[in-house]
């Protein structure tokens, strides 16, 4: 079945040593360089990702950073939103009440000027009647002059509450 042919061998050798030859003469040098280009660029690679990776991270801290102070000025606009409307709050507060006490005021003044106009209305009335009661007791007729200064001296007689 097998049959060693020492000439196929030999030639079979040659041809294996001129491959080789020709392959290290021509194509040897042609593939270790674009191994190591290859190379090259995986490890340039490997670097840049190592960079991307460093500057990824810096990236983050120094994200983290800016939400922390975004934080912090949000907490900060909270409180002085709070405190502007705390004083705001007292401010309308404030004037309310000084409205309310100007309303009072102004009430009690009405008040008073209606009072002493109803006792002046009053006194008027009484006066009227006390002249009308007086001509009907003396059965005579005052003139205007005297009457004024009748109903006069009965309302400096009177108190004055």
């Amino acid at each position: 079945m097998f049959e060693i042919n020492p000439g196929l061998i030999v030639w079979t050798i040659i041809s294996f040593l001129m491959l080789l030859w020709v392959l290290t003469k021509f194509a040897w040098k042609p593939i270790l360089k674009s191994l190591g280009e290859r190379e090259g660029a995986i490890r340039g690679a490997l670097e840049e990702a190592d960079k991307a990776r460093s500057e990824a991270a810096q990236l983050l801290k120094q994200n983290e950073q800016n939400m922390a102070r975004a934080e912090e000025e949000y907490q900060k606009l909270i409180r002085e939103g709070r405190a502007l409307a705390e004083k705001m709050k007292e401010e309308i507060v404030a004037k309310a009440r000084q409205q309310a006490q100007q309303e009072v005021a102004r009430a009690s003044e009405e008040i008073q000027r209606n009072v002493e106009t109803a006792r002046q209305q009053l006194r008027a009335e009484v006066a009227d009647l006390a002249i009308k009661v007086a001509e009907k007791i003396l059965d005579e007729s005052l003139d205007a002059a005297k009457q004024k200064k009748i109903v006069d001296s009965f309302i400096q007689q009177l108190p004055k509450n």
